[in-house]
């Protein structure tokens, strides 16, 4: 791909920005410019919110909120850019100062915070999920009240349109500067293409911030009309933005494990938690020392006392979710203990049994020895002595009972006879995983013991043993020629054995299928058609090249 190919997005934002700033300085203000202008911005925002509906829909689980979020931030900004547009070409008159639009516009970025917030380039644990939400819906909640707190007072209840601007701009500078942090913090904490898409946002969303301030100045200075140069700040920044989400589609933009300290990992909790303490502050604020009309102050004591029992409301969740969290995880810890006594008792039950092989092999080749010196001595007796008739019968007898435990004890020392044929096939872009060596190496070897034995009670056969990566997952498949499996379904069940007593506990299996699914992987079987047993299992993809330890438990 050329660099041209590569950045077309890009070229063709820069061209839609720098048209637009020539038609600015060319184009005296007019109705038509105006139309011009707005209807640019329009299409633009509704550019950015298709493409962040598109992506929801195309890209993987973990980036879809991510994308439906920013396609709901670009949706609310499109609606207060159709609502100015409509004042300016339709009703040929200026927005109202102040407007319900206003809210809009306000609160459009909350939803691009929370995408970036959510940071999908991060792999999150199930059970932390719901926890890191109601955080962010009591920051959320927080700063809906911290709006109708300051604003609403100016704008519905004691209109005092100095004081409303103030306000307004003061609270959607900060919201911006907040933007701005979660961006920078996304670019400096991610990788690949994450990265460069943190980083054009953050780039785009600085060069807005700052010339949103300078809009506003000139709004209430009177020298803002549609389509002036004022605008170009507007322009710029969306088509920046749409050309950063469309080409989103070509990047790597993988999820990764990421460590973050202790610390940090208090920090959107803590926050929440003074979101929680501060109402009862602002409450007393209120009544001591705000000089505002009694309305506004009775206004902002009915807030205060609304937020305190909404977010009142998230902490009980909160508090729910936690100890439901600490009920998953001690059941999680049970199942692993189960498995790790499961797997215990199968390795103790093969030592015994291959101790009990060892004591038996070793006792029947010290028995051999003297039973082929008996028959050989019997056989010489009756070969060369004169022997009564008598005597022949009962040497003969000594003979065939010789001979009939030496065959047992051959049939005792002999494995099931046929040759079988292992063949291992790697991909050379076979990944790492994230598990435990030791119990995976335990359950790869049940597998591929379970295929000898039904190889070895056919005579013989091939097995196949193949590894490659599918997408985001490592998979291994273990084909055998044997006779296949005679119940599919029951195989993984404890305690199901198509083996002599004896030789099979019926746990083998079970216990390969707990160890799998504790690795937060996926073991199938079925019989192949041209005959045989097919075992296939998934393993999750380790993002990033893990150091590994015998034995040490994954994550």
């Amino acid at each position: 791909m050329t660099p041209f190919q590569r950045y077309r997005w890009f070229v063709a934002a820069a061209g839609i920005t720098i048209a637009f700033a020539a038609v600015s300085v060319i184009v005296h203000a007019s109705t038509g410019l105006a139309a011009f202008a707005d209807i640019v911005g329009l299409v633009l925002m509704l550019a950015v919110a298709g493409t962040g509906l598109a992506n929801a829909l195309a890209r993987p689980a973990p980036e879809r909120g991510f994308w439906a979020l920013l396609m709901f931030g670009f949706l609310l900004w499109s609606c207060n850019q159709a609502a100015w547009t409509y004042y300016d070409i339709v009703l040929h008159r200026p927005v109202p100062d102040p407007s319900s639009f206003d809210i809009i516009l306000f609160f459009h970025a909350v939803p691009i915070i929370a995408a970036v917030a959510w940071r999908p380039d991060i792999l999150k644990k199930e059970g932390r999920i719901h926890l890191s939400l109601l955080n962010f819906m009591m920051l959320l909640g927080w700063w809906i009240f911290l709006y109708a707190f300051i604003v609403f007072p100016h704008q519905y209840v004691v209109l005092n349109v100095q004081l409303y601007n103030v306000s307004y701009d003061g609270l959607y500078l900060l919201q911006n500067t907040l933007l701005l942090a979660v961006l920078g913090l996304g670019a400096w904490t991610s990788v690949s293409g994450w990265r460069w898409f943190y980083l054009h946002f953050f780039a785009a969303a600085v060069i807005y911030s700052v010339g949103s301030q300078f809009l506003d100045r000139a709004v209430l200075a009177g020298n803002y009309y549609s389509g002036s140069l004022y605008d170009v700040p507007l322009i710029g920044p969306v088509a920046w933005m749409a050309a950063a989400a469309i080409s989103a589609r070509e990047w790597d933009m993988q999820s990764r494990v990421f460590s973050l300290d202790r610390r940090w990992k208090k920090v959107v909790p803590q926050l929440a938690m003074l979101a929680l303490l501060s109402l009862p502050v602002l409450g007393v604020w209120t009544v001591l020392f705000d000089k505002s009309p009694a309305p506004s102050r009775v206004f902002r004591l009915f807030a205060v006392l609304v937020a305190m029992l909404v977010l009142g409301g998230f902490v009980f969740l909160r508090q729910y979710f936690q100890d439901q969290a600490l009920l998953a995880l001690l059941q999680e810890s049970r199942r692993g203990y189960e498995s790790q006594k499961r797997l215990q008792s199968q390795l103790v039950q093969k030592e015994k049994l291959a101790s009990l092989g060892n004591l038996v092999a070793g006792a029947a080749a010290e028995i051999n020895h003297p039973l082929t010196a008996v028959m050989s001595y019997s056989e010489q007796l009756w070969a060369k002595e004169r022997l009564t008739e008598e005597q022949n019968r009962l040497v003969r007898k000594i003979v065939n009972q010789a001979q009939r435990t030496r065959d047992l004890i051959t049939d005792l020392l002999r494995r099931p006879g046929g040759r079988i044929r292992v063949a291992l096939s790697m991909a050379p872009d076979f990944p790492l995983v994230y598990g435990n060596a030791n119990q995976l190496f335990q359950a790869f070897v049940e597998i591929i013991e379970n295929a000898m034995d039904a190889l070895e009670e056919a005579g013989g056969g091939s097995l196949e043993v193949s590894a490659q990566r599918q997408g985001n997952e490592a998979v291994l498949r273990f084909s055998d020629s044997g006779p296949g499996l005679r119940d599919p379904l029951r195989v993984f069940d404890p305690f199901y054995t198509t083996k002599p007593v004896g030789k099979g506990t019926g746990l083998g299996l079970s216990a390969v299928y707990g160890v799998i699914r504790d690795h937060s992987g996926q073991i199938t079987c079925q019989n192949k058609p041209e005959g045989g047993a097919l075992f296939v299992v998934r393993l999750p993809v380790a993002v990033e090249p893990a150091v590994q330890v015998a034995g040490a438990g994954g994550d």
